[in-house]
């Protein structure tokens, strides 16, 4: 089996993740194994924490290692989404131990309740915690947050533990793309 990898290594968007457990599914399929929804999520825990959610591929939150999964209703489709990586490779493990370290963990509204309103009022109230470590050790990826935000992104936050960057646009907005060559930038419409 070989796997071209497009999506950046090291940047938050679960590429790997996906992969494995895309491969657990399609394996399945294939050999027409009759593996449960279930069963394959428990093997793709065994791959990684946020294996189980590309079993489901759907919007979810999670919970415990990532193998709690509960189904969220999420309609971006009047929307596109921008995303940006600098090529700045963040070792998952480093980001979790940094965020063990913060002091200021402060509780907020629960995220399901965050998301069911407008995603305007998000930009307030829907944060990722791991950019208060990689804006410090990263500053590129907190300019590239700021530079969404002054092209009019409704939203925009740091993906996973990092280092790519989305912003969510009306869809007749049209930003202004001058990052760095060897950033990966790529505008995907809503869904």
């Amino acid at each position: 089996m070989h796997l071209h990898k497009a999506i950046p290594i090291g940047a938050g968007l679960g590429g790997g993740s996906a992969d494995g457990a895309f491969t657990l599914r399609l394996l399945n399929e294939k050999f027409n194994l009759q593996i449960s929804t279930q069963q394959l999520m428990n093997y793709a825990l065994q791959l990684g924490s946020d294996c189980p959610f590309f079993i489901i591929n759907q919007p979810a939150m999670a919970e415990e290692r990532g193998e709690v999964l509960q189904p969220v209703q999420v309609d971006l489709s009047p929307y596109k989404i921008l995303v940006v990586n600098p090529a700045i490779h963040i070792n998952t493990g480093h980001a979790f131990q940094q965020l063990s370290l913060l002091t200021d963990k402060q509780k907020s509204k629960p995220i399901k309740e965050i998301i069911a309103q407008p995603i305007i009022s998000w930009q307030k109230e829907l944060c990722n915690d791991f950019e208060k470590v990689a804006f410090i050790e990263y500053p590129p990826i907190k300019e590239i947050k700021e530079n969404l935000y002054r092209q009019g992104a409704l939203y925009a936050a740091m993906s996973g533990s990092g280092s790519t960057v989305f912003g969510i646009f009306e869809k007749d907005n049209n930003p202004v793309l001058n990052f760095p060559k060897n950033y990966y930038v790529k505008m995907i419409p809503g869904a």
